[in-house]
């Protein structure tokens, strides 16, 4: 079968599961509400663009939950079985699967980009005025590109382990927990972690020892690994 119908069938299970489609409207509406939480906490020294998107934080974990869901609903009353049957390529359906997750993420990511930016700046009013409109830009693309990123890292492990709940319990704590924890220590390995890295990009003035786009770069790395790591396990296991 050729790679457009196969794409097409992995859109339409998509767009027809309800919860996909609340993870991708919690993505918005978590970064933006958190974002404005942020901006009308801002002291007098802080990063404005940061702050504008600081709902990333918390956002991205609907962006890996809908990742996770995407393949999970896979390993459900032998659905991966009949979805195998009718692509019997296995590295052309996952890479259909990959697609179908990570191009309505990175749509949604950069409607996020756009919102958070508007309601980050709105609240914080004056302390916004330093901002450029390429910084906007940057982290609007960059926010974007993320969460569109670590969808991808999500839909990869869930793939690698066969289990949305495994991969929600590992990511989550890691995101929510770990991240936070080693957020403040630039200029060490966590520079290289998979968040910490993909979120340089938000920064006004990116401390550490990655930029903006070399710290994207990173994320990648580390979603490329795990989407390679899942397509193995399709390839090489049992359906």
């Amino acid at each position: 079968m050729a790679f457009a119908p196969v794409l097409h069938a992995e859109w339409i299970k998509i767009r027809t599961l309800r919860s996909m489609l609340w993870a991708l409207g919690a993505i918005v509406f978590a970064t933006a509400a958190f974002s404005a939480l942020a901006a009308l906490d801002g002291g007098g020294d802080f990063d404005p663009l940061f702050a504008a998107f600081f709902g990333v934080s918390f956002g991205q974990v609907a962006a890996v939950a809908f990742g996770a869901t995407a393949v999970s609903s896979e390993f459900q009353a032998g659905a991966l079985r009949v979805s195998l049957s009718a692509v019997p390529q296995r590295g052309r359906w996952f890479a259909a699967k990959a697609v179908a997750v990570g191009v309505p993420a990175l749509a949604v990511g950069l409607v996020t980009g756009v919102v958070s930016l508007a309601v980050g700046t709105a609240v914080l009013g004056e302390k916004a005025n330093g901002l450029t409109w390429t910084e906007g830009l940057r982290g609007t693309v960059g926010c974007g590109v993320y969460l569109a990123l670590m969808a991808l890292l999500a839909a990869g492990l869930t793939a690698l382990l066969r289990s949305g709940v495994a991969t929600l319990g590992i990511l989550i704590p890691f995101l929510l927990l770990v991240s936070f924890v080693v957020g403040d220590k630039s200029g060490t390995v966590a520079d290289f972690l998979p968040d910490k890295a993909g979120q340089v990009v938000l920064h006004e003035t990116p401390e550490g020892t990655l930029g903006p786009w070399s710290g994207l770069a990173v994320t990648a790395c580390w979603t490329v690994a795990a989407l390679l790591a899942g397509a193995w396990s399709i390839r090489r296991r049992d359906a």
